[in-house]
This record gives C-alpha cells, sequence and structure tokens, in this order.
C-alpha cells in the first residue's frame, strides 16, 4: 500500500493514515475498479466567495486555487481549499443563468460532486459502462502549462456525481494547483491548528426503498465491498428509525455509508433531509482529526457549534464499562460533548456539528480513531435523539 500525491503533500505517513481512517491490506489484482483515494469534494453554495473564507476563518483550510471571471471562467466562482490530504472545491454561480444557480436554488449548499483519484479512467469508466452506469462525460484530457489530466464521471445518487482523475498520463503526473483552468491561489489570512488530516467517510441519504439499490450499485459497478450494516434497534429511537449499509473501497480509504428512511412514529433525520434538500444526496462528511480534543475547542473558539450531549450519557454506568480507558478521562470527553464507542478492533471519539447551511441538510462528523473499523454503533442512539432535539426546534419532528 501506497500514499497518494496528496497524502504525501500533507506529510502523513502510512502508519498515521492506518490509525486515522482506518485503512486494511487488499489484494489489488483483482479489483475491477481500482481507486486511488479522494480526489475533491466539491460544493456548490450561495456564495462562493463567503463558504472560502468561512473554511479558512472557522475550519483552518488553507486557499491553494481559484476559478473565476478573472481567469476566463465567466459561469462561476470556484475556491480549492485544502486540509490534510483532503481537497474541498466551493463553487457558486456568477451568471445568473448558470446551471449551478438552478441546483442552489433547488437542493442549497451541498455536495454535487464526490471526485475520486483512479489509476486508469478508461477502464473505470468501461467497466462502470458494462455494469449499467450512467456515464455523464465520457474520458477526456485537460491539458495546460502543468501538464494533463484525464477525466470522466459517472452519475451516482440524487444529483450527486462521481468525477474520476487520473493525475498520471503518459508517465507524467500534472503539477498543476488543482486542474487545468484553475490558477493558484492564496490568502492572507494566518491558518490556526490544522483541525483535520484526512477524510474518513462521506454518509449518502436516499429515498425509502432505495438503499439496496445503491448497496449494489457500489458492489457492482465499482467493485466495493460491504463493510456493515445497522437496521431495526440498532438505529432507532423512540420516535424516529432508519436504516445504513456502508460500502467501501479494497482498502477502506474511501468508505460511503448508505441510509434509507425506516417506518416510525415521527419524521427521522434523512426525512427532514429529502425534504429540504428535494433529494437523495450526501448528508455529511466525517473528517478525521489526530486530536479531537484540541480540534473541538479550536472550532468553538471560531464559532462552530456542535449537537449537545446530556450529561447523563457520560454518566451511564454501561458506557462506561463497555468503554474502559481511553486516552483521556471520561470528564474531558463530556465537559466538550464528545461520544465514544468501542468494538472489537478499538475505540473511537466523535462529535458531530449542526448543520452548516441554512437548510437542515449538510453537517460534518469529527472523528479519531483508535483501532476500530467501525461507525460508532453503541452511539447512534445518543446521536439521533440529539438531532431529533434540534428538529423539535425547527419544527420538523
Amino acid at each position: 500500500m501506497t500514499l497518494t500525491t496528496d497524502e504525501l503533500r500533507a506529510d502523513l505517513t502510512l502508519e498515521q493514515l492506518r490509525q486515522l481512517v482506518g485503512l486494511v491490506e487488499y489484494d489489488e489484482a483483482g479489483d475491477v475498479f481500482p481507486v486511488t483515494g479522494w480526489d475533491a469534494i466539491v460544493f456548490v453554495v450561495g456564495n462562493a466567495t463567503q463558504t472560502a473564507h468561512y473554511y479558512q476563518a472557522a475550519w483552518g483550510m488553507e486557499l491553494v486555487a481559484y476559478s473565476g471571471p478573472e481567469t476566463g471562467n465567466r459561469d462561476h466562482k470556484a475556491f480549492v481549499l485544502a486540509s490534510g490530504s483532503i481537497r474541498f472545491v466551493v463553487m457558486g454561480a456568477v451568471d445568473p443563468d448558470s446551471p449551478l444557480a438552478d441546483h442552489h436554488r433547488r437542493h442549497g449548499d451541498g455536495v454535487v460532486d464526490i471526485a475520486l483519484e483512479v489509476p486508469d479512467v478508461d477502464r473505470c469508466i468501461a467497466q462502470a459502462r458494462s455494469a449499467g452506469a450512467t456515464v455523464l462525460l465520457e474520458p477526456e484530457d485537460r491539458t495546460d502549462e502543468f501538464g494533463t489530466v484525464r477525466v470522466a464521471a459517472i452519475a451516482t445518487y440524487g444529483e450527486t456525481r462521481h468525477t474520476l482523475v487520473q493525475r498520471e498520463v503518459g508517465g507524467t503526473t500534472y503539477a498543476g494547483p488543482y486542474l487545468p483552468g484553475y490558477v493558484a491561489r492564496s490568502s492572507s489570512m494566518t491558518r490556526p491548528l490544522r483541525v483535520f488530516a484526512a477524510l474518513d467517510h462521506i454518509v449518502g441519504n436516499v429515498e425509502l426503498g432505495a438503499m439496496d439499490e445503491w448497496v449494489s450499485f457500489y458492489n457492482r459497478v465499482m467493485g466495493f465491498v460491504n463493510m456493515a450494516e445497522f437496521i431495526g434497534d440498532d438505529i432507532a429511537t423512540d420516535y424516529s428509525a432508519l436504516m445504513s449499509k456502508v460500502v467501501a473501497n479494497g482498502n477502506h480509504r474511501v468508505k460511503f455509508p448508505l441510509n434509507e428512511p425506516a417506518i416510525a412514529a415521527r419524521k427521522s433525520q434523512i426525512d427532514e433531509y429529502l425534504e429540504f434538500y428535494r433529494g437523495a444526496g450526501a448528508q455529511h462528511l466525517a473528517v478525521a482529526t489526530e486530536d479531537i480534543l484540541a480540534s473541538v475547542d479550536a472550532l468553538r473558539a471560531n464559532g462552530v457549534e456542535f449537537l449537545e450531549t446530556p450529561d447523563s450519557y457520560y454518566d451511564d454506568p454501561e458506557l462506561r464499562r463497555r468503554i474502559g480507558e481511553v486516552r483521556v478521562p471520561i470528564e474531558e470527553l463530556k465537559s466538550r460533548g464528545i461520544l465514544v464507542d468501542r468494538d472489537e478492533d478499538g475505540y473511537l471519539l466523535q462529535i458531530f456539528t449542526r448543520p452548516l447551511g441554512d437548510r437542515p441538510t449538510v453537517f460534518f462528523e469529527l472523528i479519531e480513531r483508535h483501532g476500530s473499523l467501525g461507525f460508532g454503533k453503541g452511539n447512534f442512539k445518543a446521536l439521533f435523539e440529539a438531532i431529533e432535539r434540534e428538529q423539535e426546534k425547527r419544527g420538523n419532528l
């Protein structure tokens, strides 16, 4: 297993990455759709200029590239931001007739593209087409003075797409700041502590009855494996319920939990998302940190709001028995509202933000893994009850 260019740029070691996101060994020779790793998470937002400032000021991300009217792009502005090995692209319409303006009117701020780096775009597209995927963009080369990138795209749930990016073409790795059409850009903003170092997983919410269809899509089209399944009492409260299955590429660098609502007494968080996003889409991004306490302290100081966890969660003797010893006292986690869970492989610490935009749709998770390959199953009930308290305030429960 080797590090990607972005992971090397972030000064991560393979051992750090194994702990951060739970990498596992696998046989690449049998992979029908090899994925090198995440390339970029592309957001459509109402105001890209201000959103880019927010991610720098609140989340400590670094501005690295830009495309807009000044570079010949009359349709939209796009800011490329980086933290560790993660790259976010925030795009906002300049031209009122831009398709991005229509997308934002319908969906609000959200993820439009989960771009994946692959070693061979043509091979992946051939596999996707043979397996019945919708090809949105045929393979094409994009070239500038820094070299060539080969790209293509396939459709996934809702209006989300996977752009496939091949950064090594003809034996030469593209040397530009992001993609052809973008110029290097930096800001004078002083960056605080690196809040997160890698992307752990992205959760997709789909309509009732569609979860197995999209699990099958990732199995059949992209050769992803099933990691976990959460149904019934695992993932229900007294009022709402949902079902979830997790798929991942062979080495677990790229992981997609997929959720659908389940029949319950009241509207679940998935129902609320689907209503306000107007369809299926990416619900939350889990970013991996090496020190969740320092990250949460820095984010709170910058105005980021998190879901509240009642003291009773930490005072439960069953929790303390099940969790055992972790790297920090439970009282330290309690003071910050950080959740903790343990499985057969180890434990993890996690916390969830409130929705980042005006609509109750997209939010972030911070996660710190210590051997655990799971997703905090033991915390589901506490998390969903916290989300339900927020839903009730909004009048959407």
